[in-house]
């Protein structure tokens, strides 16, 4: 094993992080572990809840449904959003227009 920072053999283990050996570089002190372990939730279980939204499931119906936190589909939807184009500006302002059944009161 070799420090992923200045390639140095020179490694001792320094303690545990969440159930993995960390180690420490020697050479440069650097901290690192041995292999990474992916984050994040599948890419179903986000096309799932992003559906569900979609077909007008509230937030937190979809936390209790899924098991994913409210906030996080919430970022999702957003991030979905942001990639979307914006909607297209109307071009043309009606010069003539019928309002019916307009009713006011002053008291």
């Amino acid at each position: 094993m070799e420090c992923p920072t200045c390639q140095s053999q020179k490694i001792c283990k320094n303690g545990h992080h969440r159930g993995k050996q960390r180690y420490r570089c020697s050479t440069c002190g650097r901290q690192f572990l041995e292999s990474y372990s992916a984050k994040g939730y599948d890419d179903s279980i986000k096309q799932s809840c992003l559906k569900m939204y979609v077909n007008s499931s509230g937030f937190r119906a979809i936390e209790r449904m899924m098991d994913v936190h409210h906030t996080t589909v919430i970022n999702w939807v957003r991030k979905l959003a942001r990639s979307l184009p914006d909607a297209p500006g109307s071009e043309e302002i009606p010069e003539i227009a019928q309002v019916d059944e307009l009713q006011t009161f002053v008291g």
